[in-house]
């Protein structure tokens, strides 16, 4: 989703608490990751793999002059043959420590192989944050959630996770350009939007 839509959206959701939870989340994942120097794991559930969100991270990572923002995406299956950015295993969960994120994003039931080794990467010192449907026990895990839970009683916003991990994505980027005065300030911000009107699309990596 480019910067205009990503403006279209915020604008349509004026007035409701994704935009300012979207940049709350963000906010605490940069605050974790920038001061580490990155070391940032993405995981999703067996049935649901967040390979779009870790495409949008990694834009934003260079846009913003972030490269802590850039992911590692941890997969629970890998097949033979697929380039090194994609052949990360769960196994790499195991390693998680003091100074590592690990973003969980979890529409549904993470499931308890993934619980727990969530759990013992917290455990082990990690930060734990979590996008999700409204599981309870990630919730517990999690040190910051944003939890959109599907079919909610009295939601009429229609709001899913794909959309809160795209503002999520772009308001990380947002959050971690360096701060600048004056007219200067406006050009830099013009520029890259230029940019990214004229940038490809991007491909699955």
């Amino acid at each position: 989703m480019d910067a205009v839509r990503v403006a279209l959206l915020r604008e349509v959701l004026a007035g409701t608490q994704w935009p300012g939870a979207a940049r709350r989340f963000a906010g605490s994942l940069r605050r974790s990751v920038v001061p580490a120097g990155g070391h940032l794991l993405l995981v999703g559930t067996e049935g649901y793999e967040p390979w779009h969100l870790a495409a949008h991270l990694v834009d934003e990572a260079a846009w913003s002059g972030r490269p802590e923002l850039a992911p590692t995406l941890v997969r629970h299956h890998v097949r033979p043959g697929e380039p090194p950015h994609l052949s990360v295993g769960l196994g790499r969960l195991a390693a998680a420590r003091r100074g590592h994120t690990l973003l969980v994003v979890a529409p549904g039931t993470p499931g308890a192989g993934l619980l727990e080794r969530v759990h013992d990467a917290r455990r082990a010192g990690a930060t734990v944050l979590s996008l999700d449907g409204g599981d309870r026990e990630l919730g517990a895990l999690a040190h910051d959630a944003l939890s959109v839970p599907a079919g909610a009683a009295g939601r009429d916003d229609g709001m899913d996770l794909d959309t809160v991990q795209h503002l999520v994505s772009a308001a990380a980027g947002e959050n971690g350009m360096p701060a600048q005065r004056g007219p200067r300030r406006f050009r830099d911000r013009l520029a890259r939007l230029a940019d990214q009107l004229t940038a490809p699309p991007p491909s699955r990596w």
